[in-house]
């Protein structure tokens, strides 16, 4: 069954292509490396001059819809200063658990690391950088290290792992005068391990006398209403790990036990053992908008991303966000932009963040489990409308669905490469290839904010989530990482990963000019053209007022699939023939499989 919008017209003036994007693979054998033909390159058919970060508004004034975000987690990105490998040399709580071999210990990428890959990233198009969480972590956590960033000590400094507080000053400017953004990842919601329970750990807190994979269960809040609770204990020595000093004080903790992450014990509950925060208190609203107001006025980011934020009570949000994003302003900051993680497909829970909550927007997770179905699944493009059909629900004062974020994986879970290469459907390479750069236009040029997750524009695959999704760009030595063929690359992750005429690294630079050039891209209100309920046509058109008119039309069958737009073209009037076997007759467009088109209304 074909879906249309009846009430879609079209102005009557010239339309011109402004973009045909097909991928064509050759069939193709085991062997490395692939030919990909590409039938034109894209900078044949530009209509206007190329733009980069150089281009866009200056940084500190410019909108979040003008952005294209990097996410990196800096310790599997590059090793700048090989002298902070092993972490702090005064601190044993913050030392060591470096080993490169081993995929949950620290591998020596770091803030230099960063700095000195500005330019590959500003090549690829990249106007604003999301690092992981950088403040000073707890280094060991059981047979795991704090790597990933979101075991917090000290939310006055940055993890010595990663280099010092100058370090990451220097990286900001460095940044700026690119005119790239910095978004730092902050995390509200629990601290590193330190407090323990009596029942649990024993008398000391160093004991394991819970039965094997239990964990230590959870309290309700009826149980603790009754008197059934926990009796926290810091371990000896470990009484004064925490800064600020206020955060060593139990009293501002649920200590109700491990979360399964269902119910009231999403937000009450322990995240593996994690300190959970009270943030139903007054103090710990006011402690927390402090400490962060501080970071703010000390490193001068751009914004924030924050983590579990559904694991956070809304009201500490409604406090909490515009509050800094004013302290941001009254600084000067201007632009300042926060977004939460709301690990939900439900766009109802998604947007109460941004209206109840008062946060500025959150990653669209409705969005990428659509890709999942669409692109990986074989499901109808009607799963695309059913999450734009919804975007009202983020509208208020400071958002829209337009500022949300788009992606397609992410160190969680996963890769949208991998999630090809594991599906049930056993697709080939080359498959793979096509999907997953069908997956990152859709992700640029549907409404919302793009972001690329490192490793992505090397052809990174991985072989799951979390660990398996963090793979080094740098010479890796996991021998997990190591046996993964990359996409479109005759390299592994044993070799360095920065190669600048690598298929999806070019691809998406050019995804990038694109989206910079025209406006209607970015702040373009979106409707619905046409859908089906199989694998086929998902057109829709960005409208930007009376100034301009983008349509695009993807196609996700293996088949090429035709859609009637409305109109007939004059005679004389050019199309671009990118692909070779584009076919544009009496108003109806014939699309190749897996690919995609713009067209500019004049």
């Amino acid at each position: 069954m074909i879906i249309t919008n009846s009430t879609f017209t079209l102005k009557k003036s010239k339309i011109a292509l402004l973009i045909l994007s097909g991928l064509f693979l050759s069939a193709c054998n085991e062997t490395k490396p692939i030919h990909i033909e590409k039938s034109a390159s894209l900078s044949e058919v530009k209509a206007l001059p190329l733009k980069n970060a150089d281009d866009l508004d200056p940084y500190l004034n410019r909108n979040i819809q003008d952005e294209v975000f990097y996410f990196v987690m800096p310790d599997r990105f590059y090793n700048g200063n090989t002298d902070n490998d092993q972490g702090s040399k005064t601190d044993i709580i913050s030392a060591g658990g470096f080993d490169k071999a081993d995929k949950g210990m620290y591998h020596g990428g770091d803030i230099q690391g960063l700095q000195a890959k500005l330019p590959y990233l500003k090549g690829m198009g990249i106007s604003a950088i999301w690092l992981t969480p950088i403040m000073r972590n707890q280094a060991m956590q059981g047979d795991s290290s704090g790597y990933h960033g979101y075991w917090i000590l000290d939310f006055n400094e940055i993890d010595p792992h990663l280099g010092s507080n100058e370090d990451l000053k220097r990286f900001i400017n460095a940044a700026h005068k690119e005119n790239i953004k910095v978004f730092f990842d902050i995390i509200t919601n629990h601290t590193a391990d330190v407090i323990k329970y009596v029942e649990c750990h024993g008398e000391d807190g160093l004991q394991y006398l819970m039965k094997e994979n239990d964990g230590c269960l959870y309290k309700t809040l009826a149980q603790v209403a009754a008197g059934d609770t926990y009796q926290a204990v810091i371990p000896k020595g470990q009484e004064n790990l925490k800064s600020p000093a206020w955060l060593n004080d139990k009293k501002y903790y649920h200590n109700q036990g491990d979360t399964t992450y269902e119910g009231e014990n999403s937000i009450y509950g322990d995240f593996s053992g994690l300190d959970d925060i009270d943030t139903n208190s007054p103090e710990v609203v006011t402690g927390m908008t402090e400490i962060f107001k501080n970071v703010i006025s000390e490193f001068k980011p751009d914004g924030f991303r924050i983590d579990t934020v559904k694991h956070v009570n809304i009201e500490f949000w409604a406090d909490f966000a515009p509050a800094l994003v004013d302290h941001a302003k009254a600084i000067g900051i201007p632009e300042f932009f926060m977004f939460g993680e709301v690990y939900s497909g439900d766009v109802k829970e998604l947007s109460a963040y941004t209206t109840v909550g008062k946060m500025q927007s959150v990653l669209d997770f409705s969005l990428q489990f659509a890709l999942q179905d669409t692109l990986i699944k074989q499901q109808g493009t009607h799963k695309l409308v059913e999450v734009f059909e919804s975007d009202a629900y983020y509208n208020d004062s400071d958002s829209n669905a337009n500022q949300l974020l788009n992606f397609t994986g992410n160190h969680d879970m996963g890769r949208f490469s991998g999630m090809l290469k594991s599906s049930d459907f056993n697709y080939s390479e080359a498959e793979i290839i096509q999907r997953t750069l069908l997956a990152h236009a859709m992700v640029y040029f549907l409404r919302g904010v793009p972001i690329v997750y490192y490793g992505d524009e090397q052809g990174f695959v991985g072989d799951g989530g979390d660990k398996d999704s963090r793979q080094d760009m740098m010479p890796s030595l996991v021998d997990s990482y190591n046996d993964d063929d990359l996409l479109a690359n005759i390299k592994t992750t044993a070799d360095d990963n920065f190669d600048e005429n690598h298929l999806f690294y070019k691809t998406f630079a050019e995804y990038a000019d694109i989206y910079y050039q025209y406006p209607a891209l970015r702040f373009g209100e979106q409707k619905f053209i046409n859908a089906d309920n199989k694998p086929g046509i998902f057109a829709v058109s960005r409208t930007l007022k009376d100034e301009e008119e983008i349509i695009i039309v993807f196609n996700t069958a293996k088949t090429e699939k035709s859609v009637a737009l409305g109109f007939t073209l004059k005679n004389g009037e050019k199309i671009y023939p990118a692909f070779k076997n584009n076919e544009f007759v009496d108003g109806t467009l014939t699309v190749p499989p897996l690919s995609f088109a713009i067209y500019q209304v004049r």
